[in-house]
């Protein structure tokens, strides 16, 4: 289960020659490998800029049909090791992850696959997403290309381009026997538009053709071979592909009426840059220039003949480089000098050094090159006090009132998350033992570093919680905390951090937030998929397990943990004693809590609609939903501080002598119980209740219902009277 489903748009990859495909990039990325006759297709699914893994989860019935295996990695690292196949085979494959996070845990493999090439086309996709509105720390694949000497293509945002670079890339790849990255943007992945479609093509080898199994020694990685091979990246596999690229004209020229000037822009950035002249008059909507382009559809290697080629005859070119350090930037001057090409050269001297090139950044830098070009026949649309102007800065004024009409919210847990209550149980027991280190992780549970939790350390890596806290260990008056997630305990958790702590005597407590899915990342399955009794209810009978399901339990218990706990989240008091044995045992060794309980997100995706057939088909339904008090609610809203549940807000106090807004559950409420279980837990209020809601009663629910009205009813009467007594 996935937060988005292709399986209506999957359809379209059966399109043949001639036929228009419309849709989608990551689509159009799908199709054409298909196109180019892929043989085998994997990846972490851990990237939702791309959403490329749902979508080949959905096809599996078309690869199936063209005998293209598939299968989902159990992290990035797994993914590229699978490009091993193509290095003795002329098998073309391809793997995909989300951009440096998975780069850096796939580098051993993609670092081997590198040294000693490929015959078969080999393909990394990664979603790029450097920016602001990243949630990664701010690098770049480039770098990683340029260690390895891996080709990294960074096509065009437009259908026909993005095809047209795949199929291109596996013969990129199998003329310089490398593999390379395929790099897309946010923007690009999700971009949509047509194009002419091809024929599906089956691939050369498959388990209805195999292979014949050879192995070619000079290929293994030991010396003296990783001599050799490195002498070849150089001397044979980076002229082959500059050859390639040539050739076949991977990188276009747009010509222009300036001359004089010129622009050096990264594919995925072309969009950006034509708007943004667009706006000073100088481009069209089609893509028509007047100032002369040089796209780099691959941004790496660098063909020297083509960018002095280009410069030639220019009085000044403006080179467009997202992010820091300028790499492309001090290769172009280096081949400009090496030929005495003076021409010059605008970059990170006009440009920001690090961040996004948005289209109101490269407007501004933009304006500024051409201002400095001062060309009699360049007239701009905009100045450049205009330009500056569109950034539309919030005045003091204006700060304050966005404060004063939309209260600050950071990013947190969805409505009903079963890691709400989990850590409402830490804040608790914390204030009762003494603040805690507590090493964080990715994933869903990150945001419990955020207000109103701020319970957090640290965060290193996915599955790396546990690591991170063995260096502060022996410094801390108490055991650490250590939280990790189910998917971040599969992908890389087991070995790094509680193999390594059963290993290392390590006297802390790991906290497994199993969820039951790769949450963070849509609802993705993964090998500890909810178990039935988990998440059953009267309308959920066939809730989603796996006949192969691996126990978490099971795995801690065989890499050695001896004090193994499973609690349900939900359950506040058992959680806080939990916690507290935990922290407080004379047991030694490493202390494991398995916090369980369902992904609400993924959860509601399945109720909701069985819960409205169920009312649509006149069953007898109930939906449990809570409510506050308002004439017993304080007004404290310590609720609000312990659980920061988004269905919990305030409304003006119905009691005319108080002042404070009361607590108010609004209908986002999904009726799990946490704020109710805090306020019990936390001896806050009896504020709470809890409302079910009946859909369909029979007629015993609607006889119960009169007979509590009536006694309700007279106790309210009887009430009023003692009132009025005591009033008369």
């Amino acid at each position: 289960m996935a937060e988005r489903s292709f399986a209506k748009e999957v359809l379209k990859l059966r399109a043949g020659d001639g036929e228009l495909f419309k849709g989608e990039g990551i689509l159009a990325i799908t199709k054409a490998l298909l196109q180019s006759g892929v043989s085998y297709v994997s990846g972490y699914q851990g990237s939702p800029i791309s959403h490329l893994m749902d979508v080949l989860n959905d096809a599996r019935e078309i690869l199936g049909e063209l005998g293209v295996h598939f299968e989902t990695s159990g992290s990035e690292a797994t993914a590229a090791a699978m490009l091993s196949a193509s290095i003795n085979y002329p098998l073309r494959g391809a793997v995909t992850w989300k951009s440096t996070v998975g780069t850096n845990v796939a580098s051993d493999a993609l670092s081997n696959v590198a040294s000693s090439g490929v015959v078969g086309g080999a393909m990394v996709i990664v979603g790029e997403d450097y920016g602001e509105g990243s949630s990664i720390m701010q690098e770049r694949t480039y770098a990683f290309a340029m260690k390895a000497q891996m080709w990294l293509l960074d096509p065009r945002p437009n259908l026909p381009s993005i095809v047209d670079m795949v199929e291109k890339g596996f013969q990129l790849s199998e003329a310089s026997n490398t593999p390379l990255f395929y790099m897309m943007r946010i923007r690009g992945c999700h971009v949509t538009g047509e194009f002419v479609a091809k024929d599906n093509i089956p691939p050369r080898f498959s388990n209805r053709n195999p292979v014949v199994p050879h192995r070619e020694p000079e290929k293994i990685i030991l010396p003296p071979n990783v001599y050799a091979q490195e002498r070849e990246k150089i001397a044979e596999r980076l002229p082959a592909a500059i050859a390639f690229i040539k050739e076949h004209k991977l990188n276009e020229w747009f010509p222009g009426k300036h001359e004089q000037l010129g622009i050096i822009v990264q594919g995925g950035s072309y969009n950006t840059v034509i708007r943004a002249l667009q706006r000073q008059g100088l481009a069209d909507a089609f893509g028509q220039t007047d100032i002369p382009l040089y796209v780099m559809n691959v941004a790496y290697p660098l063909v020297p003949d083509e960018i002095v080629q280009f410069c030639v005859g220019k009085q000044q070119v403006l080179v467009l480089e997202e992010g820091q350090p300028e790499y492309i930037e001090q290769g172009i001057h280096t081949a400009l000098r090496r030929a005495d090409v003076q021409t010059r050269i605008y970059g990170k001297d006009i440009m920001p050094m690090a961040g996004e090139y948005t289209g109101q950044v490269t407007l501004e830098g933009l304006t500024r090159f051409l201002e400095a070009a001062a060309l009699p026949s360049i007239s701009l649309r905009l100045s450049r006090e205009e330009v500056e102007a569109l950034r539309s800065p919030l005045t003091d004024a204006d700060h304050e009132a966005l404060l004063s009409n939309v209260p600050p919210r950071p990013s947190g847990l969805c409505t009903g998350c079963p890691e709400r209550p989990l850590f409402s149980a830490i804040k608790q027991v914390q204030r009762e033992l003494g603040p805690f280190h507590i090493s964080s992780d990715i994933g869903c549970h990150s945001f419990a570093t955020l207000a109103p939790f701020n319970l957090g350390n640290t965060i290193m890596g996915y599955g790396l919680s546990l690591a991170s806290s063995s260096g502060i260990r022996h410094s801390l008056p108490h055991k650490s905390i250590s939280i990790m997630g189910d998917g971040g305990f599969w992908h890389n958790g087991l070995t790094s951090g509680v193999t390594s702590a059963v290993f290392n005597k390590h006297d802390g407590v790991l906290i497994i937030v199993d969820n039951g899915y790769a949450a963070a990342t849509g609802g993705q399955d993964i090998p500890s998929l909810v178990e039935p009794n988990i998440i059953a209810t009267t309308i959920d009978a066939d809730a989603p397990s796996r006949d192969d399901a691996q126990s978490i339990d099971a795995a801690c218990r065989g890499a050695g943990v001896k004090w193994v706990r499973t609690v349900s989240t939900y359950s506040v008091d058992t959680m806080k004693d939990t916690l507290e044995e935990a922290l407080t045992t004379s047991t030694p060794g490493l202390k494991v809590i398995i916090a369980e309980g369902e992904c609400m997100l993924n959860r509601q995706r399945r109720i909701k609609p069985l819960m409205k057939k169920s009312i649509d088909d006149g069953k007898r339904t109930v939906r449990a939903r809570f409510m506050v008090d308002a004439e017993t609610c304080t007004g404290d809203h310590a609720c609000i501080r312990i659980s920061g549940c988004p269905s919990l807000t305030i409304k003006p106090n119905p009691d005319p002598l108080r002042k404070d807004p009361v607590t108010y559950v609004d209908n986002s409420c999904v009726g799990c119980g946490v704020c109710g279980a805090n306020a019990h837990a936390a001896i806050l209020c009896p504020s709470f209740s809890r409302v079910d809601l009946l859909y369909n009663p029979s007629r015993m629910d609607r006889l119960l219902g009169r007979m509590r009205h009536s006694v309700i009813g007279w106790l309210q009467q009887r009430d009023q009277r003692k009132e009025r007594n005591r009033s008369l």
